[in-house]
């Protein structure tokens, strides 16, 4: 019954080291201003910046690598898009968790033109 107990706390903490996204900035589905979009994605735990890759899909299905800056944080990536026209966009992202563990995700957006935009 010990062994079980242990197995389940080990294997508890193991599946909490995986990346999960927690928050993004621009949030999912949500509508902004550009040109100029700032992105910051927060992870549960920490990722490896520089084994992490955040992929901006434009509205005609071109993709971009985003540059990343350096890490203030260690659970979080932050770049910038710059010249962004109005459209529905996408980030692809893919982190290294410190568990060795891949994790991979999207982001969907949209950039507006007027006074309509909302978070």
């Amino acid at each position: 019954m010990t062994s079980i107990a242990v197995t389940l706390v080990l294997a508890t903490r193991i599946a909490f080291a995986h990346a999960v996204l927690m928050h993004s900035s621009p949030a999912a589905n949500s509508s902004l201003h550009g040109p100029d979009v700032p992105i910051s994605l927060k992870f549960n735990s920490r990722v490896d910046g520089s084994r992490s890759r955040l992929l901006l899909v434009a509205p005609d299905g071109k993709s971009t690598t985003l540059t990343l800056d350096s890490q203030a944080a260690a659970d979080t990536l932050t770049t910038r898009a710059s010249g962004l026209a109005a459209g529905k966009y996408a980030i692809n992202w893919q982190v290294l968790a410190v568990d060795g563990h891949i994790t991979r995700g999207q982001i969907l957006f949209e950039v507006v033109s007027g006074a309509t935009a909302s978070r």
